[in-house]
């Protein structure tokens, strides 16, 4: 493949709701192109996108793929990203990377919040935007439905230019507005230019015709002074004012065109691969991209003659060919076999082969052009990463990924895998950026995090099968604590006589409450009942009995111990003894200090959708939640800050999904114990017995 300058250059990330046919389109762009020799379907998992194992086991988008072809002189980087919300990240990446966002609509269901969500991203990171109605040639698809739908979720920028006309609930042709000319495909996608529609094709099309027409042609005329004139004044636009004013309209937002395909013919994939050539930004077309030079803001403008910088969008941990990463080259020309500096970890950065990617297809490539994407193999940059010339060494913002939200704690099938499954997670880390792990120092089990709980099975199978390591995920263990509740002085005494030395050690110990999570220990001794000598032995038998409670045996906190008194034997005494002495007072006093649990309390910000506020105030209700504020954050958004028990959060995840239908998410961090409720503290002892 030869070099592209960022003109001929198209970076086109698909994004959708999950099920909207979104790897289907990118098969049939693929295959209409000549960049496949076959059209394949997810179900029978033959797919260029979906080349993963795990993809072609759940028949679903898992993974970004990029797909690179030419078509017309151009170069097509089409990234196809997942819609499941697990794997949100995936299609936040591919978003950062694309110039323009086709965001896939099913004509059968319409807009769903992963439509809106795409929208919402696309439009955040100034990208522009198409909308693709698919499955039109379904029997229970509505495509008018779905027009109106996206008009009234997303606004008057929404400017249909590819329309079918239907008749009997059936495709009979599709009217591409721009050139104003019918079409009916063949059963190998080929189209065939036929009659304009009118009353006795399809009811009502004309009218309906007449209004797409002037809308489309409105739309077009605010892009330009020139061309509102022009339609003021009743003239029709001509086919290249009608090209040049949807591009424009495109790059600067005002405009979203929406087009229509079918899965069945590949109906207007043609006219699709000629909207890309002709109405998606280039690279060229882009406005700049702020970065950052020490202390200095500077900008990249996808130039080919200024000093070489790319930014590492994504990576893939595969253990054969070794680590991957997707470069976005956004200046001057990325060479093979070069050197440059990661500007993130100030090293330098030794470049091998690169690759131009087609799914799991890769061909070598010597070098790529501002605004082109290429793989590179086995370089240090992570994902987030800017690899710059030595002369102008720059750093762009990284991508914001969704926090993870859910967690199970990581065990071993095998003994002795420990090891393996390490350098296995942090491999996945590396590729995963939604991925988080971490050792919990208070249960000490391994916490692995993500954004739900497909996303954790899938992260556990690549475990398994790209690095030989098998685990099982259980449901976190809770890290309480306890503490006592009342002031006691006990007695410890520890004598033992056995022939030759014995031991002897008395302590006289006060224990009473106090805000501290570490042991207070202080001395109150007359009269050298106890040697000064002992009583560190004393203190550090106190901590020592401290990392386990007399009610489940979980750590203590909150007490202070005052060595008031005791005893000693000259000879016998020694530290070891005094240590025993002190563990034993301590067990007796815990006791009659009326021991209690306490439980870790969570801070919690949720935000939600204004209608949905309710219902999770009630479900934070039965989760022993308190509601603390409520505040709205943006248009139809409010966000509820509470205090909750991490006890009860397991599941609020998937409830959260459920009852926001997705648009919800939420941030916790641990604030402080408090008391566990009476009618709790008989479960969690005896989840405790049955733990260890």
């Amino acid at each position: 493949m030869k070099d592209y300058s960022a003109e001929s250059i198209r970076n086109i990330a698909i994004a959708g709701h999950a099920g909207s046919g979104k790897t289907t389109l990118a098969e049939s762009l693929l295959y209409k192109a000549g960049a496949s020799d076959r059209l394949g379907k997810t179900a029978d998992g033959n797919t260029v996108c979906d080349y993963d194992a795990e993809e072609i086991k759940r028949k679903a988008s898992l993974n970004t793929a990029l797909a690179s072809f030419e078509y017309n002189g151009i170069k097509v980087n089409l990234l196809d990203a997942p819609g499941l919300f697990d794997f949100e990240g995936e299609s936040v990446e591919a978003i950062t990377a694309a110039d323009t966002v086709l965001i896939t609509v099913s004509g059968k269901s319409g807009v769903k919040v992963g439509t809106e969500k795409a929208y919402e991203k696309a439009a955040a990171l100034g990208k522009a935007k198409m909308f693709v109605i698919t499955k039109v040639d379904d029997a229970d698809a509505n495509f008018y439905n779905v027009l109106t739908d996206l008009k009234t979720v997303f606004g008057p920028t929404v400017c249909p230019v590819i329309v079918p006309v239907i008749s009997d609930h059936k495709v009979v042709s599709y009217v591409n507005l721009i050139e104003m000319k019918a079409y009916t495909y063949d059963e190998k996608g080929n189209a065939v230019e036929t009659e304009m529609p009118t009353a006795e094709i399809s009811e009502k099309m004309d009218y309906r015709l007449d209004g797409l027409i002037a809308a489309f042609s409105e739309a077009v005329a605010e892009t330009d002074d020139e061309l509102m004139e022009k339609f003021f004044e009743g003239e029709a636009f001509t086919q290249k004012e009608l090209v040049h004013g949807l591009h424009k309209g495109m790059n600067s937002g005002v405009i979203t065109p929406v087009v229509c395909c079918s899965d069945i013919t590949m109906g207007c994939i043609d006219m699709l691969l000629k909207e890309i050539e002709l109405l998606m930004p280039s690279p060229a077309d882009c406005p700049p991209v702020a970065a950052t030079s020490g202390d200095d803001i500077t900008e990249t403008h996808y130039d080919s003659s200024a000093p070489a910088a790319g930014f590492v969008f994504k990576t893939i941990a595969d253990p054969f060919v070794g680590k991957m990463s997707f470069i976005k080259v956004m200046d001057g020309v990325i060479k093979s076999n070069g050197d440059y500096i990661n500007a993130t970890t100030g090293s330098p950065e030794k470049l091998g082969k690169l690759y131009t990617v087609c799914g799991k297809k890769q061909t070598e490539v010597a070098s790529a052009q501002a605004g082109d994407i290429v793989a590179a193999v086995k370089i240090n940059a992570a994902t987030n990463d800017t690899i710059c010339a030595s002369n102008r060494v720059i750093s762009f913002e990284p991508i914001e990924f969704p926090k993870p939200c859910f967690s199970m704690a990581v065990n071993a099938k095998a003994q002795g895998d420990e090891s393996k499954i390490s350098a296995g997670l942090q491999k996945l880390l590396e590729e995963d950026k939604t991925l988080a792990e971490f050792r919990d120092p208070d249960t000490k089990e391994e916490i692995l995090s993500g954004l739900g709980e497909q996303h954790l099975e899938v992260a556990i199978s690549k475990l398994k099968s790209k690095f030989g390591a098998d685990v099982v995920l259980t449901e976190p263990r809770v890290a309480y604590k306890e503490t006592i509740r009342k002031k006691v002085k006990t007695e410890g005494k520890h004598k033992k006589q056995s022939g030759g030395h014995g031991q002897y050690g008395h302590v006289w110990i006060e224990f009473e409450p106090c805000v501290s999570d570490t042991l207070v220990f202080e001395e109150k001794v007359f009269g050298g009942a106890v040697p000064k000598n002992y009583f560190p032995a004393v203190e550090k038998g106190l901590q020592d009995s401290m990392k386990k409670g007399v009610l489940a045996g979980f750590p203590v906190v909150g007490v202070k111990a005052i060595l008031v008194d005791g005893s000693y034997h000259p000879v016998d005494s020694s530290e070891m003894a005094f240590k025993t002495a002190a563990s034993i007072a301590y067990k007796e006093g815990m006791k009659q200090a009326d021991p209690a649990i306490l439980e870790p309390i969570g801070k919690l910000s949720v935000i939600a959708p204004d209608d949905n506020t309710g219902d999770i105030m009630g479900d934070l209700n039965k989760r022993r939640g308190r509601v603390v504020g409520m505040n709205p954050v943006k248009k139809g958004y409010t966000c509820i800050d509470a205090e909750v028990p991490m006890r009860e959060m397991h599941s609020f995840t998937t409830q959260l999904r459920q009852i926001t239908r997705g648009k919800g998410s939420f941030e916790m961090e641990f604030l402080r114990y408090e008391q566990l409720p009476s009618n709790l503290v008989a479960d969690v002892i005896l989840s405790a017995d049955k733990s260890e």
